[in-house]
């Protein structure tokens, strides 16, 4: 049987997923960046992307991937300062390739296809986005008494810890 959380916890996590949600961020941003430039069908394209990172994120926190982001501040740097690489490429390649902007069909469709991609790697490169998903789906990995990195480390069993 799954465990449901109590409502306590529900309305913290409601709470908080509507306050990142409405917050702009970088996957905000570059939403809002890619609709301007590119039309209403890029955004959503570029939402959609988001949201699928935003699923890597989940897979993490409960492989226990994202407890390692969190515990190394050496890792979360990394993370965060490969984000704004990232953002800086973006912003760099849309600018030097203003003038080669394709019109055709397929050219739109590739368009498509970079938007849904980039829009994935802009949200897994955010490193507060993989905290809100530890805090929330692996409430007890930071009350864990110390054990193996591995157990300190995990969320398959966040349910039946303390």
């Amino acid at each position: 049987m799954i465990p449901l959380p109590d409502s306590t916890s529900l309305g913290f996590f409601v709470v908080a997923a509507l306050v990142l949600l409405i917050t702009p961020g970088p996957a905000v941003l570059y939403i809002v960046a890619r609709t301007i430039d590119q039309g209403r069908r890029a955004g959503l394209v570029s939402m959609l992307g988001v949201h699928v990172g935003t699923l890597v994120h989940v897979a993490a926190a409960a492989a226990g991937l994202s407890a390692v982001l969190a515990a190394s501040a050496a890792a979360f740097g990394a993370v965060k300062l490969l984000g704004a690489a990232y953002l800086i490429y973006l912003g760099l390649r849309r600018i030097l390739a203003r003038a080669a902007a394709s019109t055709s069909a397929a050219g739109r469709e590739r368009r498509l296809r970079r938007a849904f991609l980039d829009g994935v790697v802009v949200n897994v490169l955010n490193p507060k986005t993989a905290l809100f998903f530890l805090a929330f789906l692996c409430p007890s990995s930071s009350t864990r008494r110390a054990g193996t990195s591995a157990d300190r480390f995990s969320c398959s069993d966040w349910s039946s810890s303390g």
